[in-house]
């Protein structure tokens, strides 16, 4: 019988820490699930570590390798490949409590509806600690916008969405970068359905020096155009206020200065908005200019 839920992993040589979430998932007190890796690209051993725990046959196991194209590309790829229900990303140094597949699928089972995209729920450090805020208390649901930009949210948050959702919005692919903002496919949900709030730990989180989140300068200047891009649907977003928008357009120029694009103003979503929000974006050139190199 199909599984309800997939959890898929990007991976990039991250055989070191990989075995995490593999044993995390073999405690899970609810087995209704499968596990998807996305191998992108690995050059270390990671897909003989695979194949040894897809011989163990402890939990279902799929393994896909495709050339690297980064996290955004391994999410294309994995969203193309799922056919359960529900899919959760986790990542390749992080793991789930033994009972979160538990506590997802019951949460659902119970909030489940035609205008409810899925499920939000709480990421932790090792120690246990809520990663920034958990949701408030008397908020049931909110779009993943909303709740950061509304309701005073804060930190990494767990998506679990229907499968059919996200195979939406595929993340578009710029050669030669391999990064382009994931909030762009939530943020593309938002506009027709709403999450359930549930605070409760799903994912337990480790920020390792080699992952995107501590190297975001260099990402933007080796990913500009992915970064164009995902600025430039931010700034259409019709819930953002004047000052989110004025923000989007201040990263929005620095990219454009990153490539040298003299066209930013005419090719911009606000125009007049870029034109002032064009000297803010000049000194965030600068500064990130100077901190990469």
């Amino acid at each position: 019988m199909k599984a309800t839920l997939t959890i898929f992993t990007p991976a990039y040589n991250r055989a070191y820490t990989l075995h995490k979430c593999y044993e995390s998932l073999k405690k899970q007190t609810n087995k209704d699930f499968e596990w998807l890796i996305i191998d992108d690209g690995s050059t270390d051993n990671t897909r003989e570590l695979v194949q040894s725990w897809i011989e163990e046959n402890l939990i279902p196991i799929k393994y896909h390798y495709q050339k690297n194209q980064g996290m955004h590309g391994a999410h294309n790829s994995a969203y193309e490949l799922i056919d359960t229900k529900l899919n959760v990303c986790i990542d390749s140094d992080d793991y789930m409590p033994d009972d979160a597949v538990e506590k997802i699928l019951k949460f659902w089972e119970e909030n489940q509806s035609e205008e409810i995209a899925g499920i939000a729920a709480l990421d932790a450090y090792e120690s246990g600690e809520v990663i920034g805020t958990t949701f408030p208390k008397d908020l049931k649901t909110s779009t993943s916008f909303d709740m950061y930009y509304k309701h005073g949210v804060c930190g990494d948050k767990k998506f679990i969405y229907k499968t059919e959702l996200t195979k939406k919005f595929p993340y578009p692919i710029f050669e030669g970068e391999k990064y382009v903002g994931l909030a762009y496919k939530y943020r593309k949900i938002d506009l027709t359905h709403k999450l359930a709030l549930m605070n409760e730990v799903v994912c337990i989180v480790e920020y390792m020096e080699d992952g995107s989140s501590r190297n975001m300068l260099k990402q933007y200047i080796n990913n500009p155009k992915g970064f164009i891009f995902y600025r430039k649907e931010n700034m259409k977003n019709p819930n953002g206020n004047l000052k989110y928008k004025f923000k989007e357009c201040v990263h929005y120029v620095s990219s454009n200065f990153i490539i040298k694009n003299r066209k930013f103003i005419k090719e911009s979503p606000l125009r007049l908005l870029t034109v002032l929000a064009t000297p803010a974006g000049f000194c965030l050139y600068k500064y990130i200019t100077k901190k990469t190199r």
